[in-house]
């Protein structure tokens, strides 16, 4: 095997059951009304466990700020905890927003994640704020938010050098090394593993989709929020795409939002929760994800009522022979190469039963602990 099929395989995900791609996890650490945020993290192990034993393939978190319903304003520690629950579940990050950061400190904490749960760690990066632009301000100490968002392609690269711990000679850098690392190998004695998580590209508008391909690099969309600029995004990527050590064609994943219940009202009565939140957010009032009950008594105007009925026409719902024939049209539609499931809605057992039900509609497997996922139950994706 040669170090681009290497690269390719901890990328590539593996498919199960009758699922057309491979399924995967998008956790945004939700916290509902009532709830507090060591629920939603518990939740999150729950969600983990459940993921890695019904055959998913990956599980991401997103890095949010200054939101009180989302409690994943910290991905590397969230994921250190899930890498001590589960075994084999690939976990990373949908995204981390690079500007937010110095590269080095995040090569060093996802080098740290990859010593935890070698083999399993993926770097997802953003180039958005992942919150509002006083907050952005905050954490990068610069009202200038505008040379985050245009350094990206140096910062990316920097990053990367970090990493690979390949700063060339004469580089102000190249006497700097994030431990852990590539260079700890290089030591007196030393045996660290070269190897490090792979990068990917996350977007919601084109400027990624094309870095991806240049640079080739898998790519993530997040259809769950700008699905109308889903297809396009993809197009560019695959046009846009160039072999690299890394893949030697495109292979990009969509964040879909999906829930599934034991009947269609109920599903509905779920997801409004989500819809409610999110209007909540675009009115500048971000608060907990409300419950059912306060979601279906709230006084929609009729301005509102058309955001929340036009929000929920992008989220997959229903019985779960209705969530798997909306994914499956999604994908045709697409031709996304893996779909990660985010499910949202106010309580934890709510979410993770929606998981369980995708799982069974899809036929897939229910594995034991220890047990090798993409061994006699997968096929490469």
């Amino acid at each position: 095997m040669n170090a681009r099929d290497a690269a390719g395989d901890e990328i590539r995900g593996v498919t199960a059951g009758s699922a057309p791609v491979p399924l995967s996890v998008l956790d945004l650490v939700t916290v509902g009304s009532g709830r507090t945020a060591s629920d939603a993290l518990r939740t999150s192990v729950a969600l983990a466990r459940l993921a890695e034993s019904r055959g998913y393939h990956r599980h991401w978190v997103a890095e949010h700020h200054s939101m009180p319903g989302v409690a994943s304003s910290s991905p590397a520690v969230i994921l250190a905890h899930l890498a001590a629950h589960t075994e084999r579940i690939r976990l990373g990050s949908g995204g981390v927003m690079l500007p937010n950061h110095a590269p080095l400190v995040i090569a060093e904490q996802f080098g740290t994640l990859e010593a935890l749960a070698p083999g399993r760690v993926d770097l997802g990066l953003g180039r958005a704020p992942g919150t509002d632009g006083a907050t952005a301000a905050a954490l990068r100490r610069t009202e200038n938010l505008h040379e985050g968002a245009d350094d990206f392609p140096q910062q990316l690269a920097e990053l990367t050098r970090f990493l690979d711990d390949d700063f060339p000679d004469g580089h102000p850098y190249a006497r700097i090394h994030a431990v852990p690392g590539p260079v700890q190998a290089h030591a007196p004695g030393g045996v660290q593993s070269p190897a490090r998580p792979p990068i990917w590209l996350l977007g919601s508008s084109g400027f990624s989709a094309r870095l991806a391909g240049v640079l080739g690099l898998p790519f993530a969309f997040a259809h769950h929020f700008s699905a109308h600029n889903t297809v396009p995004a993809l197009e560019l990527y695959r046009e846009s795409f160039r072999p690299s050590a890394v893949l030697d064609a495109p292979y990009a994943l969509i964040g879909v939002a999906a829930l599934a219940a034991e009947d269609e009202r109920e599903s509905r009565r779920q997801v409004l929760t989500g819809a409610l939140s999110m209007l909540h957010l675009r009115s500048g009032r971000p608060g907990l994800i409300p419950t059912p009950k306060e979601a279906e008594a709230y006084p929609f105007t009729a301005m509102e009522r058309e955001f929340a009925d036009g929000w929920l026409k992008n989220i997959v719902h229903g019985t779960p022979d209705a969530v798997r024939s909306g994914l499956d049209a999604l994908r045709e539609r697409t031709g996304a190469d893996e779909l990660m499931i985010t499910a949202n809605a106010h309580g934890g057992d709510v979410r993770l039963r929606s998981y369980e039900l995708i799982a069974d509609a899809y036929g897939l497997p229910v594995l034991p602990p220890g047990a090798d996922s993409s061994a006699p139950v997968g096929r490469a994706g």
